[in-house]
């Protein structure tokens, strides 16, 4: 029993050292075969032949038994991996298991409309594009928003992502971080804020983001559109005057473009337009829960991103010859 002991234990040595070998010797990968994509549901030996064609193993087996031996073939994770030239296979097979795979990211700003964010989708190689086309209704249904236009429902952020993660995924992220933001504040919002509920508040939220040059004015022109909402005056923000006129606007507003009725010209129609008018960040949404309680009506730009407020329309129009007018 001894002796067959030892000589099992004599076998074993080489295919030990053999291991040990395989697993701490790096792979010396060529610079050009750095990355590798593992698609879902790939099984351990579908992996150990996709690193072969890619040039990153001479064969599969040792890589497969190594798997094996450690207990992970069940535990790989599917990516798009970046790898160091010298990586080793137990290295390698480490980065399958933790699931460090290489992230796309994709970034929204506050102020972008609905077209420039999906612009950036269908930029995005990382992203697999789904939709088409994407038309605004489309998207509020597959992403479960309740309204017919999915302007203004995604949280501007950056959004990290594996590679392949569909347009709609990010989409869902991006408008359930937005659904996530806006409860939380209009659960908190002030005694002020008169909007019948939180969608209300991310229209008029829309607009201070259009609306404000510098983030310390935020709540004061929230203040300014509250006050006219008050005393049943229209809104007159130019920005919903653009949106509404969409590819119709050449670049400098007219007073045509004042007249021309839509149903986003706060001009010619009373209260709130139907829906939002761009990406709000979270400045703009607490500025328009947490408006600041003020007698003016008016504010004019003053040509460094601040503005002039007014209480009257006198005031106002002497503050039009000063900063606009040249």
């Amino acid at each position: 029993m001894k002796k067959w002991l030892i000589r099992l234990i004599i076998l074993f040595i080489p295919i030990l050292v053999w291991i040990v070998h395989f697993l701490i010797t790096p792979l010396r990968i060529n610079k050009s075969d750095l990355s590798i994509e593992i698609e879902p549901g790939s099984s351990l030996k579908t992996i150990a032949f996709q690193l072969v064609d890619e040039k990153i193993l001479n064969e599969p087996w040792r890589f497969i038994i190594l798997t094996k031996a450690l207990g992970q073939s069940r535990k790989l994770r599917p990516g798009n991996y970046n790898l160091n030239p010298n990586i080793t296979p137990y290295q390698l097979l480490k980065s399958f298991v933790d699931g460090r795979a290489t992230e796309g990211s994709i970034t929204f700003i506050e102020g972008q409309d609905l077209h420039s964010m999906l612009e950036k989708i269908k930029a995005n190689d990382s992203i697999k594009k789904t939709m088409k086309p994407y038309d605004t209704k489309a998207i509020a249904i597959a992403v479960g928003i309740p309204y017919e236009s999915a302007e203004g429902q995604f949280f501007p952020d950056t959004y990290y992502f594996s590679r392949n993660t569909t347009d709609i995924e990010i989409l869902k992220r991006a408008y359930k971080a937005m659904q996530k933001k806006l409860n939380y504040e209009w659960a908190h919002r002030s005694e002020e804020a008169p909007y019948k509920n939180s969608y209300e508040a991310l229209i008029m939220a829309s607009i201070i983001e259009k609306e404000t040059g510098k983030s310390i004015e935020a709540n004061l022109i929230s203040g300014v559109f509250i006050h006219r909402l008050s005393i049943n005056m229209k809104l007159q923000s130019d920005p919903t005057v653009i949106y509404g006129l969409g590819k119709k606007f050449t670049g400098d507003i007219t007073k045509k473009d004042l007249i021309t009725d839509t149903p986003y010209n706060t001009y010619t129609r009373e209260g709130l337009p139907p829906g939002p008018i761009t990406m709000p960040g979270l400045i703009s949404i607490r500025a328009a829960l947490h408006p600041t309680k003020t007698d003016t009506l008016y504010f004019v730009g003053k040509g460094d991103g601040t503005h002039y407020f007014s209480a009257n329309l006198n005031e106002h129009n002497n503050a039009v010859r000063k900063y606009q007018i040249k």
